[in-house]
């Protein structure tokens, strides 16, 4: 039946937000090294923007360091202009090793700061899950419309994705809240 692929698509479509914003939430940096972190930064590589993790391998070799070891020695400066100029907000040190970054103690207000853009994050992933419940109810009403389901059909199903919206909602509060609190964590 094409209302049970409807539904199947809208909670596929759903849990692709969450997993959006959750991919989103591992490149905000908390106390600790995470390599995916640097997931959002490029590297200007032989003319080409490449993903960092293209051009070097990243490893954890402290809890509160990386070490960025780039597969082509002559791509260094390279790397280190692309951490420079992102939003991380640590000065890299290149050393015979590789590239290290250390991740400072964040400040009070750095925390907070972090937690503002997590809750911005959650908002839009929310605001996702939205518009993927108004595609489906609007399928649905088009569905009744052109006499492929009856009245109470459509008051169902619409029940039904509304019940999926407020599932995925309630997750992605749950995500929200979690990485608040490690943020917050000293």
């Amino acid at each position: 039946m094409i209302v049970q692929q409807l539904l199947k698509d809208a909670k596929h479509r759903m849990q692709q937000a969450v997993e959006a914003m959750v991919r989103d939430f591992d490149t905000i940096r908390t106390g600790r090294a995470n390599p995916r972190m640097l997931d959002r930064i490029h590297v200007e590589y032989y003319g080409a923007e490449v993903p960092i993790n293209q051009v070097a391998n990243i490893s954890v070799p402290e809890p509160r360091q990386l070490l960025i070891t780039p597969f082509d020695k002559s791509a260094t400066s390279a790397i280190e202009k692309a951490i420079q100029k992102s939003d991380l907000g640590i000065n890299p040190v290149v050393d015979s090793g590789g590239i290290r970054l250390t991740m400072p103690e964040m400040t009070e207000d750095r925390r907070k700061e972090l937690v503002r853009q997590v809750h911005q994050r959650a908002e839009e992933a929310c605001v996702a899950v939205r518009n993927i419940r108004r595609d489906a109810k609007h399928h649905l009403e088009k569905a009744q419309k052109e006499g492929e389901i009856s009245e109470d059909d459509l008051k169902r199903f619409e029940n039904e994705v509304q019940k999926l919206t407020d599932k995925f909602i309630e997750e992605i509060h749950e995500i929200q809240k979690a990485k608040d609190e490690e943020l917050m964590e000293v």
